[in-house]
């Protein structure tokens, strides 16, 4: 999803705020004077004029809107209505919950790995508490910072909740200061597999451990054949150098009878793509939280999540199986501790544009419809200038934040977009509030059941294109979720032509400062 090739620099970043359009040069003046203004020191050691008017260009408010954080694209459809809805409104329903949580983000230490770690927590611990519901319930979740001096959110990855619950600071709230508490209501329409973590500070409070594993449960439907016995959650984080499974490093034996099977929902709450398989046949039963109808055995296979993917796999225990990464954590699945297995192996990558019931994705893709909108997002790198600094930025469709493109839709539109990676780095794509539809990759159509995405990742030179229907109005991050690629450039976002934005990322006031990355 980056933008194409090198770029010239002065072409991007020696355009004025006011150049932009009166939407940016608003939003540099938010936060009082404009940015050059506050922070012309920045650039004082850029050598070379030309260098440093490049500098001052690239400086970006103290708070700015991120309605103003990119340059409008229609995707050609209709022009851009007035935004009458504040995104604040955008709040799930009343009523009684039919779950009410209570999360508390604090400083911490857990051992990890045989040794204490300074950690960030969920109610005391990393990974916090696993929250089960079920499909259509209302879910109310209290959100309290002890001590966490930034502040905090809590995005809730791959859920499409309504747009004022998506916790991106600066975007959908503001971040959660110590003593203060947030409340988030909605209702989760979809059973799967999904987490939750902080979207403030995301790179750093995300690396130290404020997530979770949020499972919805299927309405209950007594004709439905249950799929598995067992239900197992496995959140996988690196803590430092120490790769975990919900907090524990290596082998790790779980007693289930013979027979059993086995769901193990595998939560990938890394920077990088995370390899799983299984020493006896398995199937991939859902990807993103959505199950792929005509499921069949896989072996010597193994699956790549990408970072805030997911994916589900269905495995029968006879003889003891061990299932989790290649060369990282696993569980051993058995009756009683067999002692050693050998460890994983596989040499096939499972690919999901070719998996399950043959020719219900294509159909699904038909059933779409004539797009109202096509968008690229091309993902490029560069060397220049953001915010004062100087070094190797990623771009979409050549241009460096905060020039980068804004994707406009409106209500009901069905969208198509190509994602066109032309760096030589993999990139993990993440839309907020929808699910897509992968359509094609590097041109070769889908042929296998629905593939349906949130998190995709986008390995180096490789294109896809997905479709999906905007339907859940809101501003939507469309990032990166390799945490530091979305800090070094590679973060837009979706926006509704009627939705304005009131939070502004950046210096609120003496005490907050939103930063969602």
């Amino acid at each position: 999803m980056l933008g194409r090739g090198v770029v010239v620099v002065a072409a991007i970043i020696a355009v004025t705020l006011t150049g932009l359009g009166p939407a940016l040069a608003t939003a540099a003046q938010v936060g009082g004077a404009p940015a050059a203004v506050h922070r012309a020191n920045a650039c004082a050691r850029v050598h070379g004029d030309r260098q440093h008017q490049q500098c001052l260009a690239s400086l970006m408010p103290r708070s700015y809107s991120m309605m103003a954080m990119g340059v409008p694209d229609l995707g050609g459809g209709a022009p851009m209505k007035r935004p009458t809805t504040s995104l604040a409104s955008l709040h799930g329903p009343t009523g009684t919950p039919a779950h009410s949580f209570s999360l508390v983000a604090a400083m911490g230490e857990q051992v990890i790995d045989g040794g204490p770690r300074a950690v960030m927590t969920f109610n005391g611990a990393t990974p916090g508490p696993t929250l089960t519901v079920t499909q259509g319930d209302l879910v109310e979740v209290a959100l309290t910072n002890q001590d966490i001096a930034r502040g905090v959110t809590i995005h809730w990855h791959g859920v499409d909740v309504p747009g004022a619950e998506d916790g991106v600071a600066g975007v959908t709230q503001n971040a959660v200061l110590p003593g203060e508490t947030h409340i988030y209501r909605f209702v989760v329409p979809d059973a799967g597999t999904y987490w939750y973590h902080s979207h403030q500070d995301a790179v750093d409070q995300v690396a130290q451990g404020l997530l979770g594993a949020l499972v919805v449960l299927p309405r209950p439907d007594p004709a439905a054949a249950s799929l598995a016995t067992e239900d197992k959650v496995a959140v996988i984080h690196t803590y430092g150098t120490s790769t975990t499974i919900n907090g524990l490093t290596g082998s790790q034996f779980v007693a289930v009878p013979v027979g059993t099977t086995m769901r193990a929902r595998f939560v990938n709450a890394d920077n990088g793509p995370a390899l799983i398989t299984a020493s006896a046949p398995f199937r991939v039963a859902a990807i993103d939280g959505t199950d792929v109808p005509g499921a069949t055995d896989l072996q010597d296979t193994y699956v790549l999540v990408p970072a805030g993917g997911r994916a589900d796999l269905l495995v029968t225990v006879g003889e003891p199986v061990r299932i989790g990464m290649l060369s990282g954590p696993s569980w051993v699945l058995a009756p009683s501790d067999p002692g050693p297995l050998p460890e994983l192996g596989a040499h096939a990558q499972f690919d999901a544009l070719s998996y399950g019931q043959p020719g219900t994705g294509a159909q699904a893709a038909a059933e779409f419809g004539r797009p109202q909108r096509r968008f690229t997002y091309r993902i490029g790198q560069t060397t220049g200038f953001l915010d004062g600094q100087q070094d190797e930025w990623f771009t979409i469709n050549s241009r460096l934040i905060p020039y980068v493109p804004m994707f406009v839709v409106h209500l009901g539109d069905v969208v198509s977009v190509e994602i066109d990676n032309e760096t030589n780095l993999p990139h993990p794509m993440h839309l907020h509030g929808h699910h897509a539809l992968v359509v094609s990759r590097n041109g070769v159509p889908s042929t296998g059941a629905p593939w349906i995405v949130d998190s995709l990742q986008v390995a180096a030179h490789e294109r896809y294109v997905l479709t999906f229907v905007a339907d859940n109005p809101g501003i939507w991050m469309w990032h990166c979720h390799n945490l530091p690629h979305a800090r070094s450039g590679l973060m837009t976002h979706l926006m509704y032509d009627t939705v304005r934005e009131p939070y502004l990322v950046g210096r609120v006031s003496a005490g907050l400062t939103n930063r969602p990355e």
